[in-house]
């Protein structure tokens, strides 16, 4: 069955980095876009970048452009978002999501917190 498990979350301090890191199973990783969203405390889940298959196609949502980088492995069936310049209203649980046939597919999540 499809898996999609997420780690690399933390608290850090603002202006620091993370690496987060999306590892999927259960289908054809290279054939399928991989996509990274997060949800703040009491707030609508968010877009934050996506990756086609190959990765020749990336988009990013307004808030995190110039500042987060989406990455693929597909030898290691792995997705990464490199979250620089971290701000107080990045703090999040990230999630990956991939579509497949026309089901969505979220892993747990993995919550990152940026305070001082």
């Amino acid at each position: 069955q499809v898996q999609l498990v997420e780690s690399g979350g933390g608290l850090v301090q603002p202006v620091e980095s993370l690496r987060l890191s999306c590892v999927a199973s259960g289908f054809t990783f290279v054939q399928y876009d991989m996509s990274w969203f997060r949800q703040a405390p009491g707030k609508e889940r968010e877009f934050v970048a996506r990756m086609n298959g190959n990765g020749e196609i990336v988009s990013y949502g307004d808030s995190v452009k110039g500042r987060f980088t989406i990455s693929r492995d597909n030898a290691e069936n792995t997705a990464h978002l490199l979250l620089n310049s971290l701000r107080p209203d990045d703090t999040a649980v990230y999630y990956c999501r991939t579509i497949i046939v026309g089901h969505v597919y979220w892993g747990q999540g993995t919550q990152v917190v940026v305070s001082s």
